[in-house]
Parts: C-alpha cells; structure tokens; sequence
C-alpha cells in the first residue's frame, strides 16, 4: 500500500453504508483494511455492494461473527490492528464478544472506533434510524427544501458520510495520534446526528446574531437570496448561482447585461422578490450550457448544476482527474490530493480473498481452518 496512511492496520467489521464508506475511504490514504464479510447469502439489500467499487481496497475475510469461534477470530485479527471501525446498533458487538472491553484486553493500544445513528447512549440509542432521521434530530433537515412544502432529505450525504463516515475518520485519526504517543487506545464514540448538526455550527452562530430566522427560503443560503439559488435556463436545465459578495454582484449584473443603477439589490430583503424575477426572466433566454461558458472566465460565481453522469466530464474535473472508473462505476477518486504521499483509488476485491491467508496469518491451521469452515463459521 502506498499512501499518508501506509503502515496503519484497520480491522472494518460487517456494517452498510458510512462504515464500508470509511473503510475503503482509509484503504484509498494508503491503510491496510481488512474487512470482515459476513457469510454468503446474508447480505441482504447492499449486500452487493460489498464486492463491488465501494468495497474495493481491502483484504476480505469471510466470518460469522455470531458463533463464538467467530468472534474469536475477530479479537485474533485485532490483536494486529491499530484501529477497529464498527457501526452495530449499542450493546450488540458486546453480546458477540467482540466489544471495546475485549478488543482491548488483547490489544490495549487499539482505537476502537463506533458509528451509529444516535450515539451508543441516550433515548433513541437502541432504536432504528436512517440519514433522513439523524438529520432531522440534528435541526439541519428543517432548514433544506423550499418554503412551501415539507424539508426536503438531501439524498443520504450529510449525516451518514458527512455526519457520520467522515467524522469517525477524524476521530479515528486523532486516537491513532494518541495511541501512538501513549501506547493507549480508546472508545471513538461517533453518532451520525450530532456530526450533522456539527456541521451546521456556522448556521447556528448566524442564527445567534441575529442574521438566521427558522425557516426555509428567507436567509442568505437556503434560495431565499436571489444571490444564491438555482435559476431554470431556457432548455429546462438550471444554473446555480452563488455571487454573495457585493463584487460578485456586480460581476453577475453586469455579466446578464443588466443596469447596476436599476437593478433591484439583494441585500435588502424588501427587494428580494423583484430581484429574484428579474434574474428568473434574464436566465430563462439562455441555455445552461450558454450561460456557464458566458461566465466560465468571471467571478460572477455562476455554475452550471450538472447531473451524475455529466460532472466526470466537466473539463475542471477531467484536467484534475476528480472521477476515476472503479468496475462498473464512475467514482469520485481520493480527497484530498497529497503531494509527497499521493492517495489512490484501489483495486476491488473479491469476497473472502484472503480467509485462509489472513487467518493463517494469526495463527490458525490448515486443520483448524477446515473445522472452522466445516463449523460454517468462515466461507
């Protein structure tokens, strides 16, 4: 492996979504991830994602961890680890033994790092939850959408791997710091809810000056500005807009050919809705495409909003090589760029790989490996 994390070990136990996210983000700086699959066939609704692009990177190792032989090949493989990334709902890595108290019996200097929706204690801590959820506890969910109508859930992006996966990476990173110092390892506690509302933490000190109201379309960055919010363009398509800064103003006034002396203000809310059809009406003569080579050379702060499939081929993000082809999927590749320990884009792996190497590895027989297998506690 190659990367600023070459020669950090990460055991990645059975989870979906930011937990297998972080695991191949760690995998892409350079760290030697080991993931532990579950069997065949208990894969449910993502389980195909395991063996696809977003389960690249990482050394498989088939096992069930139900069955107590399971569990102990777990607490074997961590004794190697410099950190270990779980998302179970609270208490249940415990009741397979496989919790921080035995990991760390084995292996004190291990960063033990926990992801789950509402934290590992608290009221919702043993209930079910998703993204949209978290989001909505945090405050920030309340504040995304337009005013009519109810919020609206921004995918899955802000608590689970902006909340949730990128906040544990942190963590993680800062305990192995630690660790690394001090010989001592510890309880990385990561709950989707409150990194989201971390990440509204600007919001909230706007709110606390009295520059935020509570609700949707009438602040500076929610479209309530006609300064900063998506236009529809003359083929359906839109343009987003994001000139806040009076300089910026002028530069989009002046780039729609519009008079700075007549031209409604955004910065006086009395205004907002003149200023805002005004723009509606000047942007509906173009195209998107249009307008985004129009401005392209500007500091106007206009970009073209463009789908999925279309950002690979945006000519910034190909002159950076932002997207790389993994398998069957286009993805963005490693961020950030590092300029003495590149980060790549690894190769995928085929489920349970590297079983019978990596139990080997730790110790474990040929003889004890065909009981194991023949116990169905490793595929």
């Amino acid at each position: 492996m190659s990367g600023p994390l070459s020669g950090v070990r990460v055991l990645e136990l059975p989870a979906i979504g930011p937990v297998p996210f972080l695991g191949m983000y760690l995998a892409d700086l350079g760290a030697e991830v080991i993931r532990i699959d579950k069997m065949p066939g208990a894969g449910g609704l993502f389980g195909g994602l395991v063996g696809g692009p977003l389960g690249r990177g990482r050394r498989s190792v088939c096992v069930d961890v139900r069955k107590p032989d399971g569990a102990e090949i777990v607490l074997r493989l961590a004794e190697r680890c410099d950190a270990l990334i779980e998302g179970f709902r609270p208490g249940v890595a415990e009741r397979l033994g496989i919790g921080p108290a035995e990991v760390h019996a084995r292996n004190p200097a291990l960063v033990y790092g926990r992801m789950t929706g509402w934290g590992q204690e608290g009221p919702l801590a043993p209930t079910a939850g998703h993204d949209i959820n978290y989001l909505a506890v945090s405050g920030l969910l309340h504040g995304i959408g337009p005013a009519a109508g109810p919020p609206v859930p921004p995918i899955n992006y802000l608590a689970d791997f902006g909340g949730g996966a990128m906040f544990l990476a942190v963590g993680v990173l800062a305990g192995l710091l630690h660790a690394r110092a001090t010989g001592e390892g510890q309880v990385i506690d990561a709950a989707m809810t409150e990194g989201a509302a971390y990440l509204g933490s600007m919001t909230r000190t706007f709110m606390a000056m009295g520059g935020w109201t509570d609700e949707r379309e009438t602040n500076m960055l929610d479209g309530g500005s006609p300064n900063y919010r998506c236009y529809t363009c003359a083929d359906g398509k839109f343009i987003a807009v994001g000139a806040l800064e009076p300089q910026f103003w002028a530069a989009l006034v002046t780039g729609l050919g519009l008079d700075p002396a007549t031209a409604p203000s955004p910065y006086d809310p009395a205004q907002w809705a003149a200023c805002r059809e005004l723009l509606v009406t000047t942007f509906a003569t173009r195209t998107r495409d249009e307008w985004a080579e129009h401005f392209a050379a500007t500091d106007a702060c206009v970009a073209p909003v463009l789908t999925l499939t279309e950002a690979p081929e945006h000519p910034h993000n190909a002159e950076r090589k932002s997207f790389e082809q993994v398998g069957m999927a286009t993805l963005a590749g490693p961020a950030p760029k590092f300029s003495a320990t590149p980060a790549a884009t690894t190769a995928i792996t085929k489920v349970s790989a590297d079983t019978d190497p990596m139990l080997r590895e730790v110790g474990y027989s040929d003889a004890e490996l065909d009981a194991l297998r023949a116990a169905e506690t490793i595929a």
